[in-house]
């Protein structure tokens, strides 16, 4: 037995991976492992572009739904879960696909994860503290400083990660970046194939504007209420991430609709950039416009040694 194969389907948000996903899927007799970081917290639907129930029940998908939104999630919990799920999927005969955008998720299941610090709680608690007193983006901007290359992949309001990245660099003297490319991600536990959708930027741009114009016309609004509504504190770092953060601000009074529509998209824009530059730098990935069905299909064919007519 060799290793187990992963289709790993990525690319910028709002390139149409969970629907050509699903196509590949059927055909393929496949099933879908989730690789973005939003789409394992429950009860974030629209915000997050998760797969509706719909589409779920056409292809199982695993790592959807797995932790409350005041739960803790990171790479190395989902490499845990991702793995467990596909030594499950190829027992029962069937073949894996990985899909979403997250690329620190991909690299971590396929490559492997750097050692690094362990974690210390109370330099966490007293960084938490330091951006609380300070304001949102002082932890960014401390991390521009000491690892400017870790502080450009990262948003401004990914608290979780820019405190693991400083916490790195206290604790060690040495920047997560420098971390990752002297002893990490050298792993390689499965045969991959990364297919990366590659959308002009114009076109994607469009796409990432009607997305978030459908978000809230399809119920953005409601849903964050009803998260409120739950109990959850409008703090939390999921529901301060792109889609929730301004429509808490709609809900607070601070934009209007269509304020809090541009400030949605404008970020989004900013989330795709940054997912290209990751995936740029994968030197595997292979690139398809999304529209490539036939291509596509052929790359994959020839990665399972499915004989072509």
């Amino acid at each position: 037995m060799g290793k187990p194969q992963l289709v790993v389907i990525t690319g910028p948000t709002a390139s149409g991976k969970t629907a050509l996903a699903i196509a590949l899927a059927s055909h393929y007799q496949a099933e879908i492992v989730n690789a973005d970081s939003r789409q394992v917290y429950r009860h974030l639907d629209i915000g997050t572009a998760k797969p509706t129930p719909a589409q779920q029940g056409l292809i199982p998908h695993h790592l959807v739904d797995l932790v409350d939104p005041d739960g803790s999630f990171d790479a190395a919990r989902f490499r845990e879960h991702a793995s467990r799920a596909i030594d499950d999927i190829v027992r029962r005969g069937k073949r894996v696909f990985v899909v979403g955008g997250t690329g620190l998720y991909v690299r971590a299941l396929t490559r492997g994860l750097f050692a690094g610090p362990a974690a210390d709680t109370a330099l966490r608690a007293r960084l938490q503290q330091q951006e609380d007193q300070a304001g949102r983006g002082f932890l960014h901007r401390q991390l521009q400083h000491v690892d400017p290359a870790s502080a450009a992949r990262l948003h401004p309001n990914d608290t979780v990660r820019l405190i693991r990245a400083l916490e790195v660099f206290q604790l060690s003297g040495t920047p997560m970046s420098q971390w990752q490319r002297e002893h990490g991600f050298r792993e390689r536990p499965f045969e991959t194939l990364l297919i990366g959708l590659a959308v002009e930027r114009k076109t994607l741009y469009q796409r990432i504007e009607q997305r978030c114009r459908a978000m809230l016309d399809e119920g953005l609004v409601a849903e964050l209420q009803r998260i409120w509504a739950l109990g959850y504190s409008p703090e939390l770092p999921v529901l301060q991430t792109i889609g929730y953060a301004q429509t808490g601000r709609l809900l607070g009074g601070e934009y209007e609709r269509e304020e809090a529509l541009e400030h949605m998209t404008h970020e989004t824009r900013r989330l795709a950039k940054r997912q290209m530059t990751w995936f740029g730098a994968e030197p595997e990935m292979r690139w398809f416009a999304p529209t490539q069905m036939a291509e596509i299909r052929l790359a994959i064919d020839q990665f399972f040694a499915i004989p072509t007519h």
